[in-house]
């Protein structure tokens, strides 16, 4: 019986994996060994930084919206507290936004927190 060489089917999957490693650098972008290894590797990372990217702009948001509750004089924590008491359901995206944008509608948010913190305190 004669030997299946297949080549076809081959040649389209090596193509296909050469096609995503182009640009790479020297051979992980033309020799499909190193293509194959690097196209993966490359893959896991982009699976990875795609969770990450979450944590990385809450990480963010949080950091600017306690620098400008700084600003106004209270902790991020303390502000937090009091939108919840007041029960202001807005978002730590929009917040720091407004932090950055609005500084003046952020105090506004500000004010909120610390009226509903001496009331709750009262």
């Amino acid at each position: 019986m004669a030997r299946v060489k297949n080549t076809v089917v081959t040649r389209r999957r090596r193509k296909k994996i050469i096609k995503a490693a182009k640009g790479y650098f020297v051979s992980k972008g033309t020799i499909y060994k190193t293509a194959h290894e690097q196209v993966m590797r490359s893959r896991a990372y982009a699976y990875r930084d795609r969770k990450r990217r979450k944590r990385d702009f809450r990480k963010l948001w949080i950091t600017r919206i306690n620098a400008a509750a700084r600003l106004n004089n209270i902790k991020y924590s303390q502000l937090i507290h009091g939108l919840a008491l007041a029960g202001v359901d807005v978002n730590r995206k929009m917040l720091a936004d407004l932090a950055v944008n609005e500084p003046k509608d952020f105090a506004e948010y500000v004010k909120v927190a610390q009226k509903a913190i001496t009331k709750a305190s009262k």
